[in-house]
């Protein structure tokens, strides 16, 4: 009875050892199958006072691997031990820290600048849609029958190295024509020559001595060079040579042509480029030449004017997008024979928003075509666009694309707003007349012009609102010498070419820093000297003021103080020759681009309210 009484006490034991099991829990826990892994992981992190990282990295993972932090190894790690991932995806993860580790900080600023401008890069290539239905490349450049002369192609290619060298001609292509330092070796005809010399021209500048050759050649060719560089003669002199072998070959019949074709961004450049070839056309038909008809179509003109020469037979046509793409599409002009295409001021084409056009303009041709574009201001975004339409293409650089005139002096001046229109005053007595200048808004540009003339100066103003035979009128007075000051808006800062002008004023700061490049680039032509004044108020944009000090720095003239404590920096640093490769500013990378931020917010705002009827809907 006593021993049946004494065996409770065995499972009192048991129970002390579950006791001391349990007590031992925390050294054990592993053991313990119905406690989940994650969160046996939660508690143990919450013990060390991790909850935090747990949380960050709980997020970190729903993202890509590129979004990690590379430089921290113990946290990719971690991470990788830490959750149910594959062995594959931790290799790839530690491979791509170590990659990272291994490029320096510039390295990958570069690769970053890279990923965007293809991010950003037109998907389209600069052709007809025609031949990109069609699938048609061109291997080979367009064959002319002009030769360098034989005292040229005699010499070794170390002198055409040197040449260029000296000059400052920067090449790109494969098989790029020597540089020639004569017009007269260049193997133009008695009749350019005497145009040359009634215009004071004696002998080319460095992107003449290039650029002529290559075009003379047949080849498809990229020219930038600053402005007042003589860009105008490069594409206008070999136009006028082709159509007169053309022309003496076999004369063009009615309505036959063009076949050269100039399209050009502003109304006023492209009468000046209308006029150019009809001085030289002139001498030429002085020297027994036949004749070499051309138009001008452009918006604000009578069709009629120009169509009295197409229906003779026109050889060379100067055109604007909407004009020329009005009379394409109506049938009045055809591009069958056309063989020669040349877009001035290319890249403020395309920025302007005829990029399209140009494409449908593409189209519109019925073989290959000799390709040429031209600009002061080509930033690589452009000109990797541009290759798309082009052939070989050769690319001839004086100085850095974007790069101002050296020729200008730039003298800053800081200005309140309401102050700004009497200080125009003071700035007018600086040099004597003729004076330009330029504001962003048409208001300002027609309060300045009410301005001065209540003053008594002898001012005409242009702007995109005034009519065509108005802006007209006032461009060819202040060009007879007749007005004293042109009031602009941008308008006029692209290509356009007055003589004598010593002093540019920029109302105010432009919104890219490629306005202004233009817009002092109406000075300091042709080797002269010329003065540019701004006048900076606190409105102006943080980075175009960077870039601003930058193409100072770059032109070797003073930074001044107030424009340091506008941009907040005590010092400008030299100018490494990179920039921004999307607008071409040397104060910012793309990363920090307020063009491209500006260029993207517009296309978003636009999504979904495209017009698919539009006659620019190409594509759909």
């Amino acid at each position: 009875m006593s021993d049946a009484k004494e065996e409770p006490p065995p499972p009192v034991k048991r129970y002390r050892r579950e006791e001391k099991s349990s007590e031992s829990e925390e050294d054990l826990d592993s053991y313990e199958p119905y406690v989940p892994v994650k969160e046996r992981k939660k508690q143990q992190l919450l013990k060390l006072g991790r909850l935090g990282q747990l949380t960050a990295e709980a997020t970190a993972e729903t993202k890509s691997s590129s979004d990690n932090d590379p430089d921290d190894e113990t946290s990719q790690e971690e991470w990788g031990r830490r959750y149910n991932v594959s062995l594959l995806d931790q290799h790839s993860e530690l491979k791509r820290i170590a990659e990272a580790r291994a490029l320096s900080a510039a390295e990958r600023q570069a690769r970053e600048e890279e990923h965007i401008l293809e991010s950003v890069a037109q998907s389209k290539a600069l052709m007809g849609v025609a031949e990109l239905a069609k699938g048609i490349q061109y291997e080979d450049p367009i064959k002319t029958s002009w030769r360098p002369p034989r005292c040229i192609l005699e010499q070794p290619e170390e002198r055409h190295e040197r040449v260029r060298r000296e000059l400052r001609i920067l090449v790109e292509g494969d098989d790029v024509p020597p540089p020639i330092r004569t017009f007269q070796h260049m193997k133009f005809p008695k009749g350019v020559l005497r145009g040359l010399e009634a215009k004071g021209i004696k002998k080319p500048t460095p992107i003449q001595v290039q650029g002529i050759p290559a075009v003379l050649s047949g080849r498809d060719m990229i020219g930038i060079a600053f402005t007042g560089s003589g860009k105008t003669l490069v594409f206008t002199l070999p136009i006028i040579m082709m159509c007169l072998e053309q022309e003496c070959k076999m004369p063009f019949i009615k309505n036959e042509g063009p076949y050269g074709l100039i399209i050009c961004p502003s109304r006023e450049l492209a009468k000046q480029t209308y006029d150019i070839i009809l001085h030289f056309v002139k001498h030429l038909k002085m020297c027994g030449n036949p004749e070499i008809r051309s138009c001008l179509a452009i918006g604000g003109v009578a069709v009629s004017e120009c169509m009295e020469v197409v229906q003779r037979g026109v050889h060379i046509m100067v055109a604007t997008p909407g004009r020329l793409m009005d009379m394409l599409d109506k049938k009045m002009v055809r591009l069958n024979v056309c063989r020669y295409l040349c877009m001035d001021e290319a890249d403020r084409m395309i920025d302007m928003g005829f990029e399209e056009d140009v494409r449908t303009i593409f189209s519109y041709f019925a073989g290959q075509r000799q390709t040429l574009l031209f600009s002061a201001t080509m930033p690589k975004k452009i000109q990797n666009f541009a290759r798309s339409a082009l052939v070989k293409p050769v690319t001839v650089n004086v100085g850095r694309a974007g790069a101002a005139s050296l020729n200008v002096r730039q003298e800053l001046e800081p200005v309140k707003a309401e102050a700004r229109t009497v200080h125009l005053l003071h700035c007018l007595q600086k040099t004597p007349p003729p004076v330009l200048v330029f504001a962003e808004r048409k208001q300002d540009v027609d309060a300045i012009h009410e301005y001065l003339l209540l003053k008594g100066v002898e001012a005409v103003a242009i702007h995109g609102g005034k009519d065509q035979e108005e802006r007209s009128r006032a461009v060819e007075a202040f060009r007879r010498g007749e007005k004293d000051v042109l009031v602009a808006t941008d308008v006029a800062s692209k290509g356009l070419d007055f003589a004598n002008i010593q002093h540019v004023i920029n109302y105010d700061m432009p919104e890219d820093i490629e306005n202004y490049v233009h817009r002092i680039g109406r000075t300091g032509r042709a080797g002269g000297e010329g003065v540019a004044t701004t006048l900076l108020g606190r409105a102006a944009d943080d980075s175009v003021l960077r870039d601003l000090a930058h193409l100072l720095t770059e032109a070797g003239q003073k930074v001044p103080s107030f424009l340091l404590d506008m941009i907040g920096e005590p010092d400008i640093p030299v100018p490494d020759g990179q920039g921004c490769s999307y607008c071409g500013g040397l104060g910012h990378r793309i990363t920090e681009c307020p063009k491209l931020e500006a260029v993207q917010n517009k296309q978003a705002s636009n999504i979904g309210r495209r017009d698919y009827l539009a006659n620019t809907a190409a594509d759909y």
